[in-house]
């Protein structure tokens, strides 16, 4: 039988182990926390693209989530639905006719070759695309002399190169139109042409219109550059793209307007943006998310800064599920949202500024929201930019000290109060973006196409179009 200091012994020694067991524990249940939160995350909570709400795994947002179930609540026939745009195969003038008669031997025995053609019986339309074929043109520049004896040759058309055999501007035009806009790689680029237009070329003559496209277009960047740099409100957003060999990405830097927009491939550092041009010179109000960059002291002209809501909304969505049982998140969104509500009746009216009785009562719901996150979560004690702090902590602490950052939209109707616009040409969302195409698909750097709206910024009637360039980096 064991003695009683063989039992303390004993016990001493199961209590060692179970401290080590819970510290275990507790460890576990961190990783557990961290890894459901990864998880968890959705453009709807954070900064993540729309195109990983998907992934396998990945809760998608609320809002695609209630559309989903709305989807499900219709049961949506199939086919066309009501209200949805429609088009339909009209009969129309023809381009072409093709005329056929009966033929082989009438029940008689009589050939139905010389029957008599009383008209047409019934008549079908078909709309079809003609053999694409590459056609050969000689351009012959020829010579005269003038009757004082003074010979004259004919200048070489325009788009026709000084060289033996060049490509035509149409060709080239194709290839630029399938790199930049549709985002066609480049050996692909090359089989299509070939089959498509029966037109042999190879990958260093879709290099080549690429450059020529992007030299043609230089001056027209310049252009767009001073006038984004120039302008009363702008906004920038960044994001990855690849580019250059298998595995490697870059992001692509963005300045944008309500009639202009430029992109630039560089790298999300200071230096990259630096390089890319705009914000050294900018005077206006800089409206972009939180990121270090766009609020560095070096942008010393700028006339001030608009946070955006968009980002902070989601960040406030991020509390409602991290904390489920606080009031403040959902408090605070509807301030911001109410207030981003006025501002666009308050545009729409011509007003300079959000009227103060509007404002005023949605502002102070957002101050004592704010208030009530800082209580609730408390700041890790360490240096600011190095100690990871709780979820839904540094949000409220960038909205109390950049407060006018944050609100300077209600004072001023020019101000954007997202960055919706920029967001969605730099991820492909309310807007079509493509970068010229290089090997595999990736971005070579030169130009792109882009069209659509935003939901902050809609197009009116009148409106100008949107004049869009790129920087090479």
């Amino acid at each position: 039988m064991a003695s009683l200091g063989e039992l303390r012994e004993e016990a001493a020694g199961l209590r060692a182990q179970s401290a080590v067991l819970q510290e275990q524990v507790g460890q576990l249940r961190e990783q557990v926390a961290r890894l459901e939160r990864i998880i968890s995350r959705n453009s709807g909570n954070s900064s993540m693209p729309p195109s990983g709400d998907d992934a396998p795994g990945r809760k998608p947002p609320r809002r695609q989530r209630r559309a989903a179930e709305r989807e499900e609540a219709k049961k949506r026939r199939r086919g066309k639905q009501p209200g949805a745009p429609g088009s339909a195969m009209c009969w129309a003038e023809p381009d072409d006719t093709c005329d056929y008669y009966p033929q082989g031997t009438c029940e008689c025995g009589a050939d139905l070759a010389g029957a008599a053609d009383l008209g047409v019986a019934r008549s079908f339309q078909q709309l079809e695309i003609p053999e694409p074929s590459a056609q050969r043109i000689q351009h012959d520049l020829h010579e005269t002399v003038c009757g004082c004896g003074r010979h004259h040759v004919a200048a070489r058309p325009p788009g026709v190169a000084d060289s033996p055999v060049p490509a035509g501007p149409n060709l080239r035009a194709l290839a630029v139109y399938l790199l930049v806009f549709q985002h066609v790689p480049v050996e692909r680029c090359r089989e299509l042409i070939c089959d498509a237009a029966g037109a042999q070329v190879s990958a260093g003559f879709i290099h080549s219109c690429l450059r020529k496209a992007a030299e043609l277009a230089a001056d027209v960047i310049k252009l767009i550059a001073a006038l984004i740099t120039a302008a009363r409100v702008a906004g920038f957003d960044e994001t990855t793209l690849r580019a250059g060999p298998a595995g490697q990405k870059k992001y692509v830097l963005g300045a944008f307007t309500e009639q202009y927009s430029l992109l630039y491939l560089g790298d999300r550092t200071l230096e990259s943006f630096r390089d890319f041009g705009i914000l050294p010179r900018f005077r206006g109000v800089v409206v972009s998310d939180r990121y270090v960059n766009y609020w560095h002291a070096g942008w010393e002209h700028i006339a001030g800064h608009q946070a955006c809501l968009s980002h902070i909304l989601r960040d406030l969505e991020d509390a409602a599920e991290t904390y489920p049982d606080a009031h403040w998140p959902a408090q605070a969104q509807r301030a911001l949202r109410g207030l981003i509500h006025a501002w666009n009746d308050a545009r729409d009216a011509g007003l300079p500024a959000i009227p103060a009785d509007t404002a005023d009562p949605l502002i102070t719901e957002f101050r004592r929201a704010r208030a009530v996150g800082l209580a609730a979560v408390p700041r890790i004690p360490g240096p600011r930019n190095s100690t990871k702090q709780h979820p839904g902590r540094d949000m409220p602490e960038f909205c109390r000290d950049r407060e006018a950052d944050v609100l300077r939209f209600t004072t001023d109707t020019s101000v954007w109060p997202t960055n919706d616009l920029a967001s969605y040409c730099t991820s492909c969302g309310g807007w079509r973006v493509r970068g010229f195409a290089g090997r595999s698909g990736r971005c070579r750097a030169g130009g792109f196409s882009m069209a659509g709206g935003s939901d902050i910024l809609p197009w009116r009637a009148g409106a100008p179009g949107c004049a869009v360039g790129v920087a090479a980096a």
